[in-house]
């Protein structure tokens, strides 16, 4: 498992747009998988939910997200899991982190 917080402002709607995008265009395997959003007053919350296949790990990887906050400031949670082989032990998180730094370099883009 690997996991990626931040901060972000702006607009919320272009914030989760934006990070979808590159999620998407990161790969050529990637998928989404379902998503959820709830709102109450000014407060948004959205959960996503993404798949692709790890070259490295040989297998499938899953990264959650959920950006949730109000007026224009949000915090960000990217949380990735699979990418293992092993039974007991993770072995080979490359997929993971991988996977990970997709949301990562898309909010420097922000």
């Amino acid at each position: 498992m690997a996991k990626y917080v931040k901060q972000v402002t702006g607009d919320f709607d272009a914030i989760l747009e934006h990070l979808h995008q590159a999620v998407l265009g990161g790969s050529m395997s990637a998928s989404y998988e379902d998503g959820s959003d709830y709102s109450q007053g000014d407060f948004r919350c959205a959960v996503r939910v993404y798949e692709r296949y790890s070259w490295t790990g040989g297998n499938r990887v899953s990264m959650s997200l959920t950006l949730a906050g109000a007026n224009g400031s949000y915090f960000l949670t990217a949380i990735t899991s699979g990418g293992s082989q092993a039974t007991f032990f993770k072995l080979n998180t490359f997929g993971e982190e991988a996977f990970l730094e997709t949301i990562a370099g898309a909010i420097n883009d922000l």
